[in-house]
């Protein structure tokens, strides 16, 4: 027997990244509804590769939770490579993941399975007819742009018939994804390929035409990164699904800490939601610490343009350093040698991380060795100054609570007991989705001479080795009803154990959708390097939804370098972010055009104040 959630309720996903299976497995102890994960190979993450049969456990693992295993498959795929992509994904198919995250469109002529496919943010979906486009594609869901606003996310989200994915926390690509091409010029390595070299997060001069520095060297194209904790109930309003937090590269701390912190936020939403919505996986999960997104690993925090264009005294780049440099933890008083004293609200412990900025602006960092109160000792070679702020990016504390188990999430179940006949008692267990599995034993009617209902109740709730807990126990029984001790542990095991195979028999896979008819809609727009057509089997698809195809992806035909190459297009402004905003009093004290110099580069920066964007252009003349 199982009851159905009424049509009214809609099902919200935490999704939760994974570089491997154990940190897939803790995200989805930590409250995750779905996990996405690379596989051995085309994740846009190349070092981020799991084994197909490793995946097939974590699947095993997730849905005993009803939690969703999303691969992703999210590069460029070349001509030569379709038959192994082909391969890989009914290899994954048959490991019973449920969703592929795919850019390439190559996939959608592939003989494959009908496993269900979802848009990555490589799609850079940052327009309603991109979105029905690959609604009318047969995507299942659609993970949309980061730079939207608000706004933007409802329209889309209203207009569409399929989940809309948004990101919610973590690092920002400072061009729109899919479409930056800087690490593919500069080094060869292609983002599109999931080997980005990460140009952004290199320091730059801003010069002028002449190479005269107009400020500091800085971070000028890392940007902070991104945390909404605060706007999951605004999310939601909007229509938004899927909370999607960013990862695949992060250490288990962070996800650990993520996915707990807006776990909790989302259920605070549904709470309060007067049963408009539910979480998309089952079970309640209970915390050893408390998740603060601060204590792990950012660059600062940005809402980025969910309120659309910020005001000009709000930051969103992390120029100082691409790096966490951690919490604010003191000031130092007097140093000498390797000790010194420090003025701050935090107690240190030995081994914490500790971080400055130098007199050159630098940040620099060190262990702590021993601590004596405000007095701490450095272990290796320091120079800081009386005055200088220090950071915290390191907590050894926090780092031993972390070391443990943080989490454990369950199945509540409601247990009942009755007797059928003289010789025959009936067990059941019902899960918190409606799902029941009931089983018999032999047992003779006996009178017991002492009350029995709360020894029968220990031995219902020794689900200790199972991920179920006793939620109620419905006990007919009668209290001077004696029945062994075996006779019940044998039969809650058999029970449980048939509660198992009943949860994974009704378990729902979600199947590739079926392709709309006519689904053109850019046949007015012909589609260029941009827009990463990089196989024939795309190029074909285009072409037979009446789509013109005039340029290859970059890597795999080069532009002319003797032309201007547009290498990211981007929503952050480096004019606005120094104050110096074109559309607003005082922009003009930057002259034009301005460039950014880093060692072996050089990009020209320019300027759509129209549509409130920057593209970074490798100039022919400099190339």
């Amino acid at each position: 027997m199982r009851t159905v959630a009424s049509q009214s309720v809609k099902r919200l996903e935490l999704l939760a990244p994974a570089r491997d299976v154990t940190i897939g497995r803790q995200a989805i102890l930590h409250g995750a509804d779905a996990v996405y994960i690379g596989a051995e190979s085309f994740g846009a993450r190349a070092s981020a590769c799991n084994k197909v049969d490793d995946i097939a456990r974590l699947v095993d693992f997730a849905h005993a939770y009803n939690s969703r295993i999303y691969v992703t498959l999210n590069t460029l795929i070349y001509d030569n490579e379709l038959k192994e992509a082909e391969a890989l994904i009914k290899r994954l198919y048959r490991a019973g993941v449920d969703a592929l995250i795919v850019q390439d469109l190559a996939v959608l002529r592939m003989d494959i399975p009908p496993i269900a496919l979802h848009a990555s943010t490589q799609c850079d979906t940052r327009t309603l007819e991109k979105a029905l486009f690959l609604q009318d594609c047969g995507f299942s869901q659609i993970v949309l742009a980061r730079e939207l606003s608000l706004e933007q996310i409802r329209e889309i989200a209203s207009a569409v018939k399929v989940p809309v994915e948004v990101f919610v926390h973590g690092a920002l690509c400072v061009s729109y994804s899919g479409d930056c091409q800087a690490s593919l010029f500069a080094t060869g390595r292609s983002a599109n390929r999931g080997e980005c070299a990460q140009m952004c997060r290199l320091p730059y001069s801003l010069t002028d035409i002449d190479g005269r520095k107009l400020a500091p060297d800085a971070h000028y194209l890392s940007l902070r990164d991104m945390n909404r904790l605060d706007r999951i109930g605004d999310l939601v309003d909007a229509g938004v699904a899927s909370f999607k937090i960013e990862g695949r590269l992060k250490e288990s701390d962070y996800v650990r800490t993520t996915v707990a912190a807006y776990s909790q936020a989302l259920d605070a939403v549904i709470k309060s939601s007067e049963g408009r919505y539910e979480r998309s996986s089952s079970g309640l999960t209970d915390y050893s610490f408390t998740p603060d997104v601060n204590r792990t690993f950012n660059r600062r925090y940005t809402s980025y343009f969910l309120d659309g264009r910020p005001s000009a005294n709000v930051r969103m780049a992390s120029l100082d350093s691409p790096k966490w440099i951690g919490l604010p933890v003191g000031t130092v008083l007097s140093v000498k040698g390797k000790t010194f004293t420090v003025k701050g609200n935090e107690k240190f412990n030995n081994g914490d991380g500790i971080g400055y900025f130098d007199s050159s602006g630098t940040y620099c960092g060190f262990r702590l060795n021993k601590v004596e109160g405000d007095v701490l000792y450095a272990a290796s070679d320091v120079k800081l100054t009386p005055g200088m702020k220090l950071y915290r990016n390191r907590d050894k504390r926090r780092d031993d609570i972390m070391s443990g188990e943080t989490a454990r999430r369950v199945i509540p179940v409601s247990a009942s007991l009755r007797r059928i006949d003289k010789d025959r008692i009936a067990m059941s267990f019902t899960d918190d989705r409606g799902i029941t599995a009931e089983l018999t034993a032999e047992c003779a009617e006996q009178t017991a001479r002492s009350r029995q209902s709360e020894a029968r109740r220990r031995i219902v709730a020794k689900l200790g080795d199972t991920y179920y807990s006793l939620r109620s126990l419905d006990d007919g029984l009668g209290d001077d009803s004696f029945i062994a001790a075996s006779v019940l542990t044998d039969l809650r095991r058999r029970t449980i154990d048939l509660l198992d195979a009943d949860r994974k028999a009704v378990y729902r896979y979600e199947y590739r959708l079926p392709q709309s008819c006519g689904i053109c809609r850019f046949k007015d727009k012909p589609l260029d390097r941009h827009d990463n057509v990089a196989n024939a089997v795309a190029r074909k698809f285009y072409e037979d939804n009446d789509m013109t195809v005039c340029e290859s992806a970059a890597e795999v035909v080069r532009p002319d370098a003797h032309c201007d190459r547009r290498v990211m297009t981007s929503r952050y402004c480096i004019r606005r972010e120094l104050g110096a905003c074109l559309r607003t009093p005082g922009g003009s004290r930057l002259p034009s055009p301005l460039f950014l110099r880093a060692s072996g580069v050089t990009y020209r920066l320019d300027f759509d104040c129209g549509a409130c964007q920057m593209m970074v252009v490798l100039p022919a003349e400099l190339s």
